[in-house]
């Protein structure tokens, strides 16, 4: 059969929508993935992704600093970091989430000869140090220790308010076994039942866990000691394992490593070998250290971002400790922002609708979204199913002109009408909607609990349960000009309540329920106490997701302000022990004067307020705990502050009303010295608390006293440090009570008034009449200058009543 002619017109078309065809069919084409190396360099090793900056082989293939091994001897192949001894398992390099997940390539475990059957497991410095410091520790690592009666503590550099400390202790604990343990011929007598928060160590049975306590650190060394008198007591058989492993490890096979280490000692190093170690990067190498403004600052140089984050739509963020840098994705992209076109847009539509709270029509753009509700619905498109249908209106057109016109008058009307009701119904939602938010932040920030707290009586109720409006009005809508400090966990606001009140108003920035419970706590604990010399809490507001706490307002700062402020003089002698008299009356009062004993549990200066007559104001117990009638103390997990924090406290977990002794002896150190706990430390390596110590038994104290004390103090300058070293004594039944401590302190105030009483009566007879009350000329300029200003609410009273 011959063929069918085709004419040249047909023929032409044909081919037209061939080439539309697959025009349309390349249009639907997704997008080619994103590369995650360089060209021409391997980006798998083994069963490992290894993103650009990091890479082996040719030397174009990695930023220096992070060029890895891929050992193909192995099947399949091992990634290997550093010497070889660290094994790369995954690279991550997502926004605040820069890390590199490792475990050891060959047998890191190795015997201790001062103690029989120790196997040590730590990264040494060697494993830190290379590629020019461009890695530390996570704080998403434990310290872990098992055997008996041993104390592990793990030391290093740490990078701490861009100051680097050397030889820190960055993670430390205790494991201590009783002779029932010890005595036992299993490992099941060592292991516990995990405790409510899925650990199996609680510092008692044989083994004992501790975070890492600093965000990025560098281990340097492991001290490990025995806790028993004996120097050849060995733990009955039961071996000592010392490693750091990312935490929930130990928690999903601890006791099948306890079980090796007791029952066969050959299989542990096996395991350990296994535990996985969380690393924190950063770029450190050819690029130009940053100068003491972008320092100041933490903010990348602009060269520098150029120079690293290659990709467009990337940006450049500043890494406290080891200094450096690293790159993200901006808000929209996502891939590898260190190669060019890394970054690419996220198609937010194909999202969960909860995630970017879209339920109606989603639209893509570059770097972000659009969202409507979808042709023929109207309504709020960000609730689920609040875009509603509107019902199609079918209009003839009539011949007739004045039909035409009364139509067309009426349709303006009828949609006129139609946005008004549809503006009104918006306002509406949006009202209900913060309505419920509130109902929904009350309730999950214990405002039930707080009423039945305060259900005994209604006023209290009243009084203490403030309304988000009346804060906002307070502060002005929380201004910046408000503004009296913060930390790390929040922000102080000053406001004046529609009472005239001056307050001081404590807003958190963590939203985490371990804070919501601290409120609480910090909330039951002040509203049942009522002493001078404790902080007063005014009220509380639960109508937003970040609780608030109204205290009455304290203007003259913290006691660790006015002792460490720049200058040869600070405090007088007379004016630091009397507020040394008044904190240690207010805990006394804490500890065995109120209905259920209290332990604030972070006590330092910065937590001591003063007010304009100088005044001793102890605050902030959201850590503090009750403490039952029938118990000496209990366990929790370690909370306190580097410096003033109890040593057996934080090696057992075991806290009691001499922790806060200890704390306390630490201010009175402070007070004598003006050195600051966290951060002094000798040539030879001694901290405050110990070189203290040390130059007191030496009768050598005045190498260390603050010039001003010694000057200005007596004899009570002795007998107050002889209390603080009997406070920060090592073991806790050593120490005395803070009843005691505050008898002796009284005494010695006491005696120095009586003392100064009698110099001012030898004086009155050279120049003050018997009416005056006689003063020193800085006093005297105090009260002049205290005189010139006008309080907060003054000015604002004088700013109503005289207008401008």
């Amino acid at each position: 059969m011959a063929p069918t002619k085709t004419s040249p017109v047909a023929a032409l078309l044909q081919l037209f929508i061939i080439s539309a065809a697959a025009a349309g069919a390349a249009g639907d084409a997704a997008p080619p993935p994103a590369a995650i190396g360089l060209s021409n360099c391997s980006t798998t090793c083994g069963n490992v992704t290894v993103p650009y900056p990091f890479g082996f082989g040719p030397r174009r293939c990695y930023w220096p600093g992070f060029n890895l091994t891929c050992d193909a001897t192995h099947r399949p192949p091992r990634l290997l970091l550093g010497d070889g001894s660290l094994r790369v398992v995954n690279i991550s390099l997502g926004r605040n989430n820069n890390t590199v997940r490792v475990v050891r390539a060959r047998s890191g475990v190795s015997a201790d000869t001062n103690d029989r059957n120790v196997g040590v497991s730590i990264p040494t410095i060697s494993s830190f140090s290379f590629a020019g410091g461009s890695y530390t520790l996570a704080t998403s690592n434990e310290l872990v220790v098992t055997g008996c009666n041993k104390l592990a503590t793990l030391v290093g550099d740490v990078g701490v308010a861009n100051n680097n400390l050397s030889n820190i202790v960055i993670s430390g604990c205790a494991s201590i076994c009783s002779d029932s343990d010890s005595d036992s011929d299993s490992a099941e007598g060592l292991l516990a039942a995990k405790d409510p928060t899925g650990k199996y160590c609680s510092g008692v049975s044989g083994c004992c866990q501790a975070p890492v306590s600093f965000h990025q650190s560098s281990p340097t060394g492991i001290e490990l000691r025995s806790l028993n008198d004996d120097p050849n007591y060995t733990g009955q058989g039961m071996p000592t394992n010392v490693f750091v492993a990312e935490k929930g490890w130990f928690d999903q096979g601890g006791d099948m490593l306890l079980k090796s280490a007791y029952d066969g000692w050959p299989e542990s190093p096996k395991l350990l070998d296994e535990a996985p170690i969380v690393l924190q990067w950063a770029v450190t190498q050819r690029i130009p250290m940053p100068d003491k403004k972008h320092l100041r600052g933490k903010v990348c140089p602009r060269d520098t971002a150029r120079m690293l984050c290659k990709s467009n739509n990337s940006e450049c963020a500043y890494s406290d400790f080891p200094i450096g840098y690293t790159c993200n994705c901006a808000d929209g992209y996502q891939g590898n922002p260190y190669i060019f076109d890394g970054c690419r847009d996220v198609d937010e539509c194909r999202l969960p609708q909860e995630e970017i709270g879209c339920f109606g029509h989603c639209t893509n753009t570059i770097g972000s979204f659009s969202c409507r509700c979808a042709q023929g619905t109207i309504g709020n498109y960000t609730l689920s199913g609040g875009c509603v249908p509107i019902r199609s209106i079918t209009v003839t057109i009539m011949n007739s002109p004045r039909i035409s016109i009364g139509i067309g008058v009426g349709s303006a009307a009828g949609l006129i009408i139609l946005v008004l009701i549809a503006i009104f119904m918006a306002q509406r939602v949006k009202h209900r909607r913060e309505t419920k938010l509130k109902q929904k932040f009350f309730k999950q920030n214990r405002g039930q609990l707080l009423q039945q707290l305060v259900s005994q009586n209604a006023d209290i109720a009243e009084r203490m349960i403030i309304s988000v409006d009346e804060i906002a009005k307070a502060t002005n809508n929380f201004d910046q000009s408000r503004e009296l400090g913060g930390g790390g966990h929040g922000t102080v606001y000053k406001g004046i309540l529609s009472n005239l009140r001056v307050v001081a108003i404590k807003k958190s920035k963590i939203t985490v329920q371990n804070e919501i419970d601290e409120f609480i706590n910090e909330v039951a604990i002040l509203s049942q106490i009522n002493h001078r010399n404790v902080v007063k809490l005014f009220g509380c507001c639960l109508e937003t997701e970040v609780p608030l706490l109204v205290y009455e307002f304290i203007s003259n700062g913290t006691l660790y302000h006015h002792l460490h402020v720049e200058g040869p003089r600070s405090l007088s002698w007379g004016t630091r022990l009397r507020i040394a008299t008044e904190t240690s009356k207010a805990l006394a009062y804490l500890h065995s004067s109120v209905s259920i004993p209290v332990i604030h549990r972070d006590i330092k200066s910065t937590n001591i307020l003063l007010d304009d007559t100088l005044t001793s104001k102890i605050s902030d117990f959201g850590a503090s705990r009750y403490i039952p009638l029938d118990k000496t103390g209990l366990t929790t997990r370690v909370q306190g502050t580097i410096g003033y924090l109890d040593p057996m406290y934080f090696y057992t977990g075991r806290l009691t009303d001499k922790s806060d002794v200890y704390s306390f002896g630490v201010i009175l150190v402070e007070l004598l010295t003006r050195k600051k706990p966290f951060s002094y430390m000798t040539s030879e390596g001694e901290g405050l608390v110990s070189h203290f110590v040390h130059l007191l038994a030496e009768s050598n104290l005045p190498q260390i006293l603050d010039p001003q004390v010694v000057e200005e103090g007596g004899q009570e300058v002795q007998e107050v440090a002889v209390l603080a070293a009997s406070c920060i004594k090592l073991k806790a039944e050593d120490r005395p009570t803070m009843r005691q401590v505050e008898h002796t302190l009284e005494g010695l105030y006491a005696s120095k008034k009586y003392k100064e009483h009698n110099v001012v009566t030898g004086e009155f007879e050279e120049g003050c009449s018997i009416t005056m009350n006689c003063r020193s000329t800085q006093e005297m300029q105090v009260t002049v200058e205290s005189s010139r200003r006008y309080s907060f609410e003054q000015e604002v009273l004088m700013s109503a009543r005289y207008p401008r």
